[in-house]
């Protein structure tokens, strides 16, 4: 919309803000806090009231390419820099973090619906990110070769690879940020960040947060606004890198418009990922397990188990307990500090959820638990539990995206292996037994790009993170994350016989 609807209703949460100047309601360009140049903004609304938080330009083409030139402009500087001393910024934006943990948790629980101890805990795993890849700056090494050719010094540099643009989600505001951002900032790359319109606010209280630790103007912008501005960062030759979360969809749709300037692609897309729970396996341990792969941020989770997968000796003791459990978890606004489940994102992400629940009934699956809107309304949904679930039903071969658990009875190990690798998806697989060589045989088999044995929380700033097939291009995270940001330079210089 151009201007603010006074209809709508006005959520004055982010005013208890210890520090209200994290509360931006101005993108982030060329070091300035700016405005459309038509006027137009954004509503951003809280997901558990519908009330409106506040307002973000709503910015599109030219602004996006003139941050692009400002970014072009600030990145012969900041590649000269010492490491040591991007270092010193990166390491001063992660102690701004740190210092306003609670104030961004809050603006992530409103704009987001997360409750606030998730989000407590995506800060610190944002700011994780910050703190490694500013000792990763001072690491960025080549080699010298043992040359092939007489009279010759062989060596490889990493060099930065230019203008990185990170468009990221709305389901982990303020760590897919860091994760890439602070990535491409180590290696000396100068990045513009394009939020979800949904959750723009966190993302723009870590540009204040930058230009407080003393980044350089250019070096880190954050452009709120239209579809239109990814697109003039796919078809921009001056974006040399852009690094993606979200959709496999959307990721297609990415790489086609990329492809006439033929950027440097990392994307970590779509999940779809597998559980699978054998008789070995003490039960309770395997429900608990479960329910955190499934219910992890509200089921709105790249990571969040879509498919469990149950031996048929365990398979109903199985169901009751996890249904039990199920019960156990509470729906609400994520500001209850009782709050297991928030709201989910949008209306669309609702009717999802319906549609995979209906589709699955309708093809013989047995509804335990839930599989219709909350009783509070809005956008919560119920916690939902479907058994006997077959390959032919939707939410088999889908992302449900949401609090809807699809369980499958298994009855071998060969009618799992069978099962468990999707055509599309590969991003990872929870397995919990305790039989050493069906771990070795089935991690072999597995083809995703991340498996977690007996464990559900396995990420974090060492580990490679990403997927194989269609759920991502390169990896994010530990020393690899740097690789998608920098170019090898192959350096071959003669030399005289004394």
């Amino acid at each position: 919309m151009d201007m603010p609807n006074p209809n709508l209703s006005r959520d004055a949460s982010l005013k208890h803000l210890a520090d209200p100047r994290l509360q931006r309601e101005f993108a982030y360009l060329n070091g300035r806090w700016q405005a459309a140049d038509d006027g137009s903004v954004i509503a951003v609304t809280n997901p558990a009231t519908g009330a409106v938080l506040g307002h973000v330009p709503n910015m599109k083409e030219g602004e996006t390419h003139r941050a692009v030139e400002a970014a072009e402009e600030a990145f012969p500087a900041w590649r000269r820099l010492l490491p040591q001393e991007r270092a010193a910024k990166l390491r001063a934006w992660h102690e701004a973090i740190i210092a306003n943990r609670e104030d961004l948790a809050l603006i992530m629980t409103l704009e987001q619906g997360k409750p606030l101890a998730e989000a407590r805990g995506e800060i610190d795993y944002a700011a994780s990110f910050v703190e490694w890849f500013a000792e990763e700056a001072k690491r960025v090494n080549g080699e010298v070769i043992a040359g092939h050719l007489p009279g010759r010094s062989m060596s490889v540099r990493r060099e930065p690879i230019g203008v990185v643009a990170a468009v990221t989600p709305w389901n982990f505001p303020s760590a897919m940020i860091t994760r890439k951002a602070a990535a491409a900032l180590a290696a000396g790359c100068p990045v513009i960040v394009r939020p979800a319109s949904e959750t723009p606010f966190s993302a723009l209280a870590l540009a204040e947060l930058a230009e407080r630790a003393g980044m350089p103007a250019g070096v880190f912008s954050v452009i709120t606004g239209s579809r239109a501005i990814v697109g003039e960062l796919c078809a921009n030759p001056a974006v040399r890198a852009i690094s993606f979360t979200g959709s496999t969809d959307v990721g297609r749709i990415l790489l086609r418009q990329s492809a006439d300037t033929v950027k440097r692609m990392a994307m970590e897309l779509g999940g779809h990922a597998p559980f699978m729970l054998f008789p070995d396996m003490e039960l309770d341990e395997g429900v608990n397990g479960a329910i955190a792969a499934k219910f992890q941020t509200s089921g709105q989770d790249c990571l969040a188990a879509n498919r469990i997968y149950v031996h048929a000796d365990r398979y109903e003791a199985f169901l009751e307990r996890f249904a039990d459990a199920m019960g156990e978890l509470n729906v609400g606004d994520g500001l209850d500090p009782d709050t297991d489940i928030g709201p989910l994102m949008n209306e669309s992400a609702i009717a999802k959820c319906e549609a995979h629940v209906q589709d699955a009934l309708a093809k013989g699956a047995r509804l335990i638990r839930g599989g219709k809107r909350h009783q509070k309304g809005g956008l919560f949904f119920e916690p939902t539990l479907l058994a006997d679930v077959t390959p032919g039903m939707a939410i088999s071969h889908e992302e449900t995206f949401g609090p809807v658990a699809a369980v499958t009875r298994f009855d071998s190990e060969a009618e799992l292996i069978a099962q468990m690798n999707h055509p599309e998806y590969g991003l990872i697989a929870y397995l919990y037994t305790n039989d050493h060589s069906r771990i070795c045989r089935l991690t072999d088999a597995l083809e995703f790009g991340m498996v977690a044995v007996n464990c559900v929380n396995v990420t974090g700033h060492p580990i490679p993170f990403g997927g194989v097939k269609q759920s991502g291009l390169g990896r994010e995270g530990g020393r690899w994350g740097l690789d998608e940001f920098t170019d090898y330079k192959y350096v071959c210089a003669a030399y005289r016989a004394a």
